[in-house]
């Protein structure tokens, strides 16, 4: 971990001390803004850009979240800011496009690993270096939805850069996702590769649970008594923070 520093982070606007050792990390601001109301305590740390981020407890562990935009390069910009702050787990909590049948909408898809079929990780270092979940938080992400009574799948997704290229309206969209769904691909997302080459290569850990919708789709708010899409992602994010803390991970 990098020398801490009296200095905010340039993106994040934070110091050593303002997160938990374990950091959710949506997309959207407005899922950390849930994140806070399904703690038991929360309070905002920091906002500037994309990037917003509460504090808080659950059953007494401290956990953080901050959103880091859409993309590889935000994303990157984040992790790496909250990995010289201290942040020793980070869980992407965001979504994916399926491209198994056996991946419905609504699932939740546990990334072990990624392709990296994006820019951002080539800048750390070549594409020979794999994209990797860590493999206690692939555990802590299985049990808590195991736990929740989540459906769920776990495996290989495909990181790209390119959100509408992915659209089943788009050309030539078959012929590019058929050779990844012939070699066992489940899904395809927009973040985890580069998350899971940066925490291999400086020494945190990182893992990723996404939930399968349609190309184009948002996140599902639900009804008054319905979970929604976004809180369920949060509930398995907050659970697996737990069970990390418990396992002295944390």
């Amino acid at each position: 971990m990098p020398e801490a520093t009296n200095h905010p982070e340039h993106h994040i606007n934070m110091i050593s001390g303002d997160i938990a050792s374990t950091v959710l990390i949506p997309e959207d601001p407005a899922h950390v803004l849930l994140f806070a109301q399904l703690m038991d305590e929360a309070h905002k740390v920091a906002e500037k850009r994309e990037y917003l981020t509460y504090t808080g407890l659950k059953d007494g562990v401290p956990i953080s979240c901050t959103s880091t935009g859409l993309g590889c390069p935000p994303t990157s910009i984040g992790v790496e800011e909250l990995w010289h702050i201290g942040a020793k787990n980070i869980l992407r909590i965001g979504t994916c496009t399926p491209i198994q049948p056996e991946v419905r909408a609504g699932d939740l898809v546990i990334v072990t690993g990624a392709v990296r079929d994006e820019h951002t990780s080539e800048e750390y270092i070549s594409k020979e270096y794999p994209a990797v979940a860590d493999y206690r938080l692939v555990r802590a992400l299985l049990d808590a939805c195991q736990e929740l009574g989540y459906r769920h799948h776990q495996g290989i997704v495909r990181t790209h850069d390119a959100y509408y290229l992915e659209s089943p309206d788009a050309q030539g969209t078959r012929t590019r996702v058929q050779k990844w769904r012939d070699l066992g691909v489940l899904a395809v997302d927009m973040e985890s590769s580069v998350l899971f080459v940066i925490a291999s290569i400086s020494g945190f850990r990182a893992g990723a649970v996404l939930l399968a919708g349609n190309a184009g789709s948002e996140l599902e708010s639900g009804g008054p008594s319905e979970e929604s899409d976004a809180e369920r992602l949060l509930n398995v994010g907050i659970a697996a923070a737990k069970l990390l803390a418990a396992r002295g991970l944390a």
